[in-house]
Protein backbone atom coordinates (compact mmCIF):
# COMPACT_ATOMS: atom_id res chain seq x y z
CA UNK A 1 0.00 0.00 0.00
CA UNK A 2 1.61 3.48 -0.45
CA UNK A 3 2.22 5.92 2.25
CA UNK A 4 1.96 9.61 2.14
CA UNK A 5 5.74 11.42 1.77
CA UNK A 6 4.93 14.61 3.33
CA UNK A 7 2.21 15.73 5.34
CA UNK A 8 -1.21 14.22 6.07
CA UNK A 9 -3.30 12.57 3.80
CA UNK A 10 -5.97 14.51 1.67
CA UNK A 11 -8.98 13.03 0.48
CA UNK A 12 -9.77 9.46 0.44
CA UNK A 13 -6.31 8.67 -1.42
CA UNK A 14 -3.54 9.80 -3.83
CA UNK A 15 -5.52 10.60 -6.88
CA UNK A 16 -8.08 12.57 -4.53
CA UNK A 17 -5.60 14.24 -3.09
CA UNK A 18 -3.91 15.52 -6.15
CA UNK A 19 -6.96 16.52 -7.42
CA UNK A 20 -7.94 18.20 -4.60
CA UNK A 21 -4.47 20.07 -4.70
CA UNK A 22 -5.23 20.71 -8.04
CA UNK A 23 -8.30 22.71 -7.00
CA UNK A 24 -7.15 24.28 -4.33
CA UNK A 25 -4.09 25.93 -6.45
CA UNK A 26 -7.00 27.05 -9.32
CA UNK A 27 -8.58 28.74 -6.90
CA UNK A 28 -5.58 30.68 -5.38
CA UNK A 29 -4.45 31.56 -8.65
CA UNK A 30 -7.70 33.16 -9.55
CA UNK A 31 -8.94 34.91 -6.45
CA UNK A 32 -4.64 35.35 -4.87
CA UNK A 33 -6.37 34.85 -1.46
CA UNK A 34 -8.52 31.77 -0.39
CA UNK A 35 -10.14 30.19 3.29
CA UNK A 36 -9.27 26.82 4.11
CA UNK A 37 -8.60 24.94 6.82
CA UNK A 38 -4.74 25.14 8.24
CA UNK A 39 -3.83 21.39 7.15
CA UNK A 40 -4.92 21.96 3.65
CA UNK A 41 -3.16 25.55 3.37
CA UNK A 42 0.32 23.96 4.73
CA UNK A 43 -0.07 21.39 1.76
CA UNK A 44 -0.99 23.42 -0.76
CA UNK A 45 2.02 26.08 -0.08
CA UNK A 46 4.98 23.76 -1.34
CA UNK A 47 2.50 22.91 -4.34
CA UNK A 48 1.53 26.58 -5.13
CA UNK A 49 5.51 27.67 -5.11
CA UNK A 50 6.60 25.43 -7.63
CA UNK A 51 4.09 26.13 -10.21
CA UNK A 52 4.94 29.83 -9.62
CA UNK A 53 8.74 29.27 -10.35
CA UNK A 54 7.17 27.14 -13.41
CA UNK A 55 5.78 30.23 -14.81
CA UNK A 56 8.68 32.62 -14.19
CA UNK A 57 10.41 30.29 -16.22
CA UNK A 58 8.23 31.24 -19.21
CA UNK A 59 9.16 28.70 -21.58
CA UNK A 60 6.56 26.22 -23.62
CA UNK A 61 7.77 23.60 -21.18
CA UNK A 62 7.55 25.19 -18.16
CA UNK A 63 3.84 25.85 -18.83
CA UNK A 64 3.33 22.13 -20.25
CA UNK A 65 4.18 20.99 -16.75
CA UNK A 66 1.88 23.32 -15.15
CA UNK A 67 -0.93 22.45 -17.20
CA UNK A 68 0.28 18.84 -16.32
CA UNK A 69 -1.21 19.74 -12.48
CA UNK A 70 -3.65 22.26 -13.67
CA UNK A 71 -5.91 21.60 -16.16
CA UNK A 72 -7.94 25.15 -16.84
CA UNK A 73 -6.20 26.53 -19.36
CA UNK A 74 -7.29 29.86 -18.70
CA UNK A 75 -6.18 29.78 -14.77
CA UNK A 76 -2.72 28.62 -16.04
CA UNK A 77 -2.79 31.83 -18.78
CA UNK A 78 -3.49 34.37 -15.78
CA UNK A 79 -0.47 32.58 -13.88
CA UNK A 80 2.21 33.21 -16.33
CA UNK A 81 0.74 36.42 -17.81
CA UNK A 82 -0.49 37.95 -14.45
CA UNK A 83 1.08 37.00 -11.64
CA UNK A 84 4.55 35.80 -12.91
CA UNK A 85 5.60 39.32 -13.56
CA UNK A 86 4.30 40.70 -10.16
CA UNK A 87 7.07 38.17 -8.85
CA UNK A 88 10.14 38.43 -11.34
CA UNK A 89 12.01 40.16 -8.52
CA UNK A 90 11.14 37.78 -5.55
CA UNK A 91 13.57 35.09 -4.97
CA UNK A 92 11.06 33.04 -2.98
CA UNK A 93 8.21 33.09 -0.48
CA UNK A 94 5.20 33.59 -2.67
CA UNK A 95 2.45 33.05 -0.03
CA UNK A 96 1.40 33.69 3.26
CA UNK A 97 -0.60 31.62 5.58
CA UNK A 98 -2.87 33.53 8.23
CA UNK A 99 -4.25 31.91 11.12
CA UNK A 100 -7.74 33.21 11.58
CA UNK A 101 -9.14 30.37 14.30
CA UNK A 102 -11.17 27.48 14.43
CA UNK A 103 -13.87 27.18 12.34
CA UNK A 104 -17.89 26.50 14.31
CA UNK A 105 -18.88 23.12 14.20
CA UNK A 106 -16.23 20.84 13.74
CA UNK A 107 -13.58 23.44 15.60
CA UNK A 108 -11.24 22.73 13.11
CA UNK A 109 -8.65 25.31 12.95
CA UNK A 110 -8.58 27.52 9.77
CA UNK A 111 -6.36 29.90 7.83
CA UNK A 112 -6.11 32.34 5.00
CA UNK A 113 -3.78 31.67 2.31
CA UNK A 114 -3.09 34.70 -0.08
CA UNK A 115 -0.37 35.41 -2.59
CA UNK A 116 2.40 38.06 -1.94
CA UNK A 117 2.27 40.42 -4.80
CA UNK A 118 3.88 43.34 -2.72
CA UNK A 119 7.12 44.77 -4.99
CA UNK A 120 10.28 43.35 -3.12
CA UNK A 121 12.20 46.51 -1.61
CA UNK A 122 16.31 45.80 -1.95
CA UNK A 123 18.32 45.80 1.34
CA UNK A 124 20.88 48.45 1.59
CA UNK A 125 23.85 46.48 2.73
CA UNK A 126 25.89 48.75 5.69
CA UNK A 127 29.74 48.78 4.85
CA UNK A 128 31.41 48.02 8.27
CA UNK A 129 34.62 49.90 7.26
CA UNK A 130 33.18 53.22 6.53
CA UNK A 131 31.37 53.22 9.68
CA UNK A 132 34.39 52.19 11.58
CA UNK A 133 36.78 54.57 9.69
CA UNK A 134 34.54 57.64 10.02
CA UNK A 135 35.04 58.08 13.66
CA UNK A 136 38.71 57.69 13.64
CA UNK A 137 39.38 60.79 11.05
CA UNK A 138 40.54 63.95 13.20
CA UNK A 139 39.90 67.62 12.28
CA UNK A 140 42.71 69.18 10.50
CA UNK A 141 42.71 71.46 13.17
CA UNK A 142 44.26 69.30 15.33
CA UNK A 143 46.50 67.36 12.83
CA UNK A 144 48.15 70.77 12.20
CA UNK A 145 48.24 71.18 15.85
CA UNK A 146 50.14 68.02 16.32
CA UNK A 147 52.47 68.93 13.20
CA UNK A 148 53.47 71.97 15.23
CA UNK A 149 54.35 70.27 18.73
CA UNK A 150 55.95 67.54 16.75
CA UNK A 151 58.19 70.47 14.94
CA UNK A 152 58.90 72.49 18.12
CA UNK A 153 60.18 68.97 19.90
CA UNK A 154 62.32 68.43 17.05
CA UNK A 155 63.72 72.19 16.90
CA UNK A 156 64.10 71.99 21.27
CA UNK A 157 66.24 68.31 20.44
CA UNK A 158 68.44 70.03 17.80
CA UNK A 159 69.19 72.71 19.79
CA UNK A 160 69.77 70.73 22.47
CA UNK A 161 72.58 68.20 20.65
CA UNK A 162 74.46 71.31 19.20
CA UNK A 163 74.98 72.91 22.63
CA UNK A 164 75.74 69.54 24.11
CA UNK A 165 78.17 69.05 20.59
CA UNK A 166 79.62 72.66 21.39
CA UNK A 167 80.71 71.75 25.11
CA UNK A 168 81.87 68.49 24.04
CA UNK A 169 84.51 70.52 21.28
CA UNK A 170 85.19 73.18 23.69
CA UNK A 171 86.34 70.41 26.12
CA UNK A 172 88.46 68.74 23.74
CA UNK A 173 90.06 71.66 22.52
CA UNK A 174 91.24 72.78 26.01
CA UNK A 175 92.04 69.34 27.82
CA UNK A 176 95.81 69.28 25.89
CA UNK A 177 96.82 72.98 27.20
CA UNK A 178 95.36 72.46 30.90
CA UNK A 179 97.40 69.04 30.60
CA UNK A 180 100.60 70.83 29.11
CA UNK A 181 100.45 73.71 31.97
CA UNK A 182 99.83 70.77 34.63
CA UNK A 183 102.95 69.01 33.59
CA UNK A 184 105.15 72.48 33.64
CA UNK A 185 103.84 73.13 36.84
CA UNK A 186 104.64 69.68 38.47
CA UNK A 187 108.33 70.02 36.71
CA UNK A 188 108.86 73.63 38.34
CA UNK A 189 107.74 72.07 41.69
CA UNK A 190 110.36 68.90 41.51
CA UNK A 191 113.15 71.39 40.41
CA UNK A 192 112.37 73.65 43.59
CA UNK A 193 112.49 70.95 45.85
CA UNK A 194 115.33 69.51 44.62
CA UNK A 195 117.30 73.14 44.84
CA UNK A 196 116.06 72.89 48.62
CA UNK A 197 117.14 69.93 49.30
CA UNK A 198 120.96 70.72 48.07
CA UNK A 199 120.81 74.01 50.11
CA UNK A 200 120.07 72.06 53.31
CA UNK A 201 122.93 69.34 52.83
CA UNK A 202 125.52 72.54 51.82
CA UNK A 203 124.45 74.42 55.32
CA UNK A 204 125.01 70.88 57.37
Amino acid sequence: MPKPTKGPRLGGGPAHERLLLANLAAALFTHKSIQTTETKAKRLRPLAERLITFAKRGDLHARRRVLSVIGDKEVVHVLFTEIAPLVADRPGGYTRITKIGNRKGDNAPMAVIELVLEPVTPKVKSSRTSTTAAPAVKPASEDAAAEETVSEDTTEEAAVEDSTADQSADAGSESPEEGAAAEQAAEDAVVEGDSTADADADKK
